[in-house]
């Protein structure tokens, strides 16, 4: 995988801006690190073609499986992780696992933000970290945002290594921004 540092969310948005082409298929999934930074705002506008609007205007009941193509193999991934260690393993965890196969898998680039705060010694300081401090806030985020009484950690993704280390770019920022 490539790292990046930047110092803060500017920084970030830039960055983004700057891997991602302008009129790129891009899928921006549920993250409040995208959110605080001006990613998701950028990458959803006509600049970039919205896999993330496509799916929203389709009928989740009749278009479920077109919406699980799209969200599955898009050409640009964009999010963030829950925690990364510091031997530079990245740990998810998801409720329903919509983001998991474009990032081990389906999509052709991957760009995570992960704020710096999100680094913990080891893989077991990972999984403490998104169990005890990430899933209460993303319970109070998902109640808010869907209605939901909890969000869950129903399904797991640890990504060690990258068979193509071009395809997963990780932009580190040193602000703090999301949790």
């Amino acid at each position: 995988m490539t790292a990046i540092y930047v110092k803060d969310r500017k920084e970030a948005l830039q960055k983004v801006q700057d891997i991602i082409p302008q009129k790129s298929e891009v899928l921006t999934m549920s993250s409040v690190t995208l959110d605080e930074s001006g990613i998701s705002e950028v990458l959803n506008s006509d600049r970039y073609v919205s896999i993330r609007n496509k799916i929203y205007s389709l009928d989740r009941e009749k278009d479920a499986i077109e919406m699980r193509k799209l969200g599955s193999t898009p050409e640009y991934a964009v999010g963030s992780a829950n925690a990364i260690t510091k031997d530079g393993k990245l740990l998810f965890a998801s409720f329903t696992g919509s983001q998991i196969p474009a990032y081990s898998y389906g999509a052709n680039k991957v760009v995570l933000v992960v704020s710096a705060n999100k680094i913990t010694a080891d893989i077991d300081d990972a999984y403490n970290r998104v169990n005890e401090y990430v899933l209460p806030l993303e319970s109070k985020r998902a109640q808010a945002a869907y209605g939901v009484k909890e969000s869950r950690t129903d399904k797991w993704l640890v990504i060690e290594k990258e068979l193509n280390p071009a395809r997963i770019t990780v932009v580190i920022v040193g602000e703090k921004i999301g949790y």
